[in-house]
């Protein structure tokens, strides 16, 4: 058998170049109450009994509202040689992804592919969103931060079943790293977008500010690696990221990558 047929043959469970759409069912992506009451600001304190009241319910609605769909592919990584102009980046074949900055260079250098992916609640629960947030701030909030935490869970879902693909595979994976973290700029949004086919498939665009809409949506970037991850690219930490002098989180003692329930990426030290 050639390399090449050989390399082929390792990668059958695998979207190579094609999208491939993902969907779950509605109400099959478990709300993490504390990762919800996290996003609003919650250390530990008592919970008046009439605002737990409310707090689940705005859950159950954003869980009924929710239709978690997304898309992802594999893509061939090639590093492009630095120059003395030039900064290294990563080079996605078959697409117009060309990433750079220091961060991504170091969490995918090593990888033989990277499988990029989006996730999103779809355009229900943001329009949901919208109008409870008219109609009462408070309800709005809660309603948000249900939200935020359901979309980290459906971005969890995708995250294993890309692990379960490449695993198949022979392949082992890092952590998902988005655009907006560390120095990988959001402005590479819309041609994640494009490679995915990610408009028809699931009904994600960008704004002119390259935010993704629904606002409730992910993008993200896995390495897939032979053998190992390389040691740096599979621990998280604060090092990299833009608002770590600032961070909310930072400020309880706890870190945006930590959630309170157990999670599927290796957990490192800020």
């Amino acid at each position: 058998m050639t390399a090449v047929a050989s390399a082929e043959s390792t990668t059958e469970s695998l979207p190579l170049g094609v999208p491939r759409m993902w969907r779950l069912s509605a109400g099959s992506v478990a709300l993490d109450r504390d990762e919800m009451l996290r996003y609003l600001g919650h250390q530990g304190q008592a919970i008046d009994p009439a605002l737990a009241t409310r707090i689940d319910a705005a859950a159950a609605d954003a869980v009924a509202a929710a239709a978690p769909a997304g898309a992802w592919s594999v893509f061939p990584i090639s590093v492009a040689p630095a120059n003395p102009t030039a900064a290294n980046r990563i080079v996605l074949e078959g697409t117009a992804l060309e990433l750079t900055g220091r961060d991504i260079y170091r969490h995918l250098k090593d990888a033989r592919y990277a499988a990029v992916l989006t996730c999103t609640l779809g355009m229900r629960a943001e329009q949901r969103l919208r109008v409870l947030s008219s109609q009462s701030p408070l309800e709005g909030a809660v309603f948000d931060a249900a939200c935020s935490a359901l979309v980290e869970s459906t971005a969890d879902a995708l995250n294993h079943e890309i692990e379960r693909a490449a695993a198949a595979a022979g392949l082992s994976c890092n952590w998902r790293f988005s655009p907006g973290y560390g120095d990988l700029p959001l402005d590479v949004q819309p041609t994640v977008l494009a490679a995915l086919n990610a408009t028809r498939l699931c009904g994600i665009s960008t704004t002119p500010t390259n935010l993704l809409m629904p606002t409730k949506s992910i993008t993200a970037f896995i390495g897939l690696f032979e053998g190992t991850p390389h040691a740096a690219d599979t621990v998280r930490s604060c090092t990299g990221c833009r608002v770590a002098a600032g961070c909310a989180f930072r400020t309880r003692g706890i870190r945006c990558w930590q959630p309170a329930r157990p999670a599927h990426a290796p957990k490192g030290l800020a």
